[in-house]
């Protein structure tokens, strides 16, 4: 049976275009019906054009992304789905990115599934430490930004000049929190917080 060629890119919100990797796999020499494009957000991984492709692959056929991180969000996702395609699925990768990361063995060239698996897992790990410090950093900033003051959220609401007055009625039970929450133009729970914060 004949081997095919097949791509996949992927973007993360639909907002995004997948023009630079639809040009780079046709520069690949892709053919428009085998390549598979799937656009969603990091929260929604489904990816139903991706699992489309792992239906249709077959042994000996060779599937070509723009960069590394097409195959998952993460070091563990990335490795797991390499993995399954070149050891299960007996299907070559080709990372057009970075000539390194191509399974297809040469003659007389060490590239192949061993240097590729290799070079896999050092950017996969280098890759999942940047985005840990990039969490960091922004913890961080986070915790600096609070320690000199910057409020975070939505601004407290302030008081409203006549809240003494109403507050005055509700605690000796004239009025119920509902009613009190009515009259200062919030609801019941709103009332509550401004009495826990000067109670």
């Amino acid at each position: 049976m004949k081997k095919q060629q097949y791509g996949y890119v992927r973007v993360s919100t639909k907002e995004q275009h997948t023009d630079r990797q639809m040009m780079a796999m046709e520069k690949a020499g892709i053919m428009r019906n085998h390549i598979y494009e799937d656009k969603q957000s990091g929260k929604d991984f489904e990816r139903p054009q991706y699992k489309k492709l792992i239906r249709k692959l077959k042994s000996g056929d060779v599937l070509y992304i723009k960069s590394i991180d097409r195959l998952g969000r993460d070091y563990d996702e990335i490795i797991q789905q390499w993995r399954k395609i070149t050891k299960e699925m007996e299907v070559d990768i080709v990372v057009i990115d970075f000539p390194l990361l191509d399974t297809r063995a040469r003659e007389n060239d060490l590239t192949g599934i061993f240097i590729a698996d290799l070079v896999l897992q050092i950017l996969s790990y280098v890759a999942q430490v940047e985005r840990e410090n990039i969490r960091q950093r922004q913890k961080e900033g986070i915790e600096v930004a609070k320690v000199k003051g910057i409020q975070f959220g939505r601004p407290k609401k302030e008081l409203p000049p006549d809240f003494s007055i109403v507050y005055g009625q509700w605690a000796k039970k004239h009025i119920s929190a509902r009613e009190a929450g009515r009259r200062l133009g919030v609801d019941h729970k709103t009332f509550h917080k401004w009495v826990s914060m000067i109670q």
